[in-house]
């Protein structure tokens, strides 16, 4: 569990507001603060009416802050300690003043208020209502009540704080009895309530602005799966919005791992679910516009899978919008800050990484080569999934070589209808569709390079064991990519079955990702 104070941002009013963030290993809670009853008859606490009799030495106790000039009402900013508002214990920092004296002040300037409440007599009777979203440029504090708690969220307001703990206008100058509390009268306290609270299982995170590449300042937004959204969560610092980004990373991680050996249960051992989780994907617009999409990408038996939602029972996996055989596929990091310097490494996984400029502000992407030529380019939020994926990819398609042994694919050269098989143990082998006669056959380590036109055709270079003479093979394919791809899937699972901690020493993602 881990809680903090941070801001909820408004991007029509580009207001922000003061909230409390709860987090579990499931749930998201955003508290804002509230004025509640705790005892007596008045249980709703929406209006309060106080009577504050002004006292010679401290006036009514109270500054304010605001006004319909700011386009906000004006609220308590400051209560004194051991003075008239304080005494009365119905009055808080962040209450909206609605009334004097039965005067309607909601649309009131701060001058106006501030001359209705000197000029009001030594008994000014005030109706308020907490202003349970105040924006944040009116600096108020969150501790209640009084400036010894005054630990705001920021320095200084731009507006005018009025303190109205100096005498006003009095008739009378006879010392009159501090406000106090009557004993059958409700009491109330500012509390954090509960305003929303959104499940983390098949949540997603973003930091953009949607549907752009802009990344905000210190901030970032959560939708659950059914898409429920925190609203823009902003952050005093960037340390503190990495904190926060990575420990829900990790909650939303734990939970899909949770899912995924939940759907294992009823999939064969030879259709488990590898990984799966929601990138962010590329979509070219036809004005050449960049444009972001969520996709959720899951990798299962022997497919590659990408989803609009996240599929959450057995039916859901055949409407996936694309199912790519793993064997023919090939997964390439398409772009990873590198740096040599461990800070800057530190800076890169925890995703601080506003001050550089860069033609592409999504440092963590990854595209993933499908057939006839086509790829789809994603990217993830942190450095650490960037890894996960890069590893779940190998693992999938190791497993997947290892599950089918052998790919065989119709293939034409001169005329003639062949058949070319790569095959995991005995390597390449070419034979007549029709007789079945071998026509070559070579061994994994026998291909010491190729070519191709980019369409159709692919030329092999085998160096014969015998002579040590390089021969080369001919072939032309309706597919030619996936054929390519699968090629490169096998001799890189034949590779990592021979020699593992190579095919780990090739991580870009891991190599360069951070660690604790």
């Amino acid at each position: 569990t881990k809680t903090g104070i941070a801001l909820l941002y408004d991007e029509v009013s580009e207001n922000a507001y003061d909230i409390r963030l709860k987090l579990t290993k499931e749930v998201l809670t955003i508290q804002k603060q509230d004025v509640v009853c705790v005892s007596g008859s008045d249980h709703s606490a929406n209006h309060r009416t106080v009577t504050l009799r002004r006292q010679p030495v401290g006036g009514l106790g109270l500054s304010i802050k605001g006004g319909a000039e700011h386009k906000v009402p004006v609220v308590i900013s400051k209560i004194f300690k051991n003075q008239a508002a304080e005494q009365t214990g119905m009055l808080f920092i962040g209450d909206a003043i609605i009334q004097v004296n039965g005067i309607n002040v909601e649309s009131a300037t701060h001058e106006e208020v501030v001359h209705l409440l000197r000029n009001a007599g030594d008994e000014v009777t005030i109706t308020v209502q907490y202003l349970r979203e105040a924006p944040s440029f009116l600096k108020l504090p969150l501790g209640s009540p009084g400036p010894s708690s005054d630990h705001s969220s920021g320095t200084s307001s731009p507006l005018f704080d009025s303190g109205l703990h100096l005498n006003g206008n009095s008739t009378n100058t006879a010392p009159s009895s501090p406000s106090s509390p009557i004993a059958n009268e409700p009491k109330y306290e500012k509390r954090w309530l509960d305003a929303l609270s959104v499940p983390l299982s098949m949540a997603r995170i973003s930091r953009y602005k949607t549907g752009t590449d802009k990344l905000r300042s210190n901030a970032f937004e959560v939708l659950a799966l059914d898409g429920v959204s925190t609203g823009i969560l902003q952050f005093y610092t960037a340390q503190e919005s990495a904190d926060w980004l990575r420990a829900m990373s990790t909650n939303i991680s734990d939970l899909t791992l949770q899912n995924m050996k939940m759907a294992n249960k009823c999939c064969s051992p030879s259709d488990q679910v590898i990984h799966m989780g929601w990138v962010n994907e590329r979509l070219e617009g036809t004005d050449s516009s960049q444009l972001y999409k969520f996709k959720f990408l899951a990798l299962k038996g022997s497919s590659f899978y990408i989803f609009s939602t996240p599929p959450v029972s057995t039916l859901d996996w055949v409407r996936a919008e694309k199912i790519y055989n793993l064997c023919e596929v090939l997964f390439k990091i398409h772009k990873l800050w590198l740096a040599d310097d461990c800070w800057l490494q530190a800076n890169l996984y925890l995703g601080i990484h506003q001050d550089f400029d860069l033609e592409d502000q999504r440092p963590y992407c990854f595209s993933v080569m499908v057939g006839h030529g086509k790829s789809h380019y994603f990217n993830v939020e942190l450095g650490s999934e960037l890894a996960v994926w890069e590893k779940s990819f190998q693992r999938a398609i190791f497993l997947e070589v290892q599950r089918t042994g052998s790919k065989t694919y119709m293939c034409s050269w001169q005329g003639d209808t062949l058949c070319f098989t790569v095959d995991f143990a005995l390597g390449f082998t070419c034979f007549d569709s029709k007789t079945k006669n071998v026509l070559w056959r070579f061994k994994f380590s026998q291909l010491k390079g190729s070519s191709d036109d980019g369409k159709t055709r692919v030329k092999l270079l085998f160096q014969n064991i015998d002579t040590k003479q390089i021969e080369t093979k001919e072939l032309e394919f309706q597919d030619l990519t996936a054929v390519l791809h699968c090629i490169h899937s096998f001799i890189a699972a034949k590779v990592a079955s021979v020699d593992p901690v190579f095919i780990d020493s090739q991580s870009i993602a891991r190599k360069y990702m951070y660690s604790n």
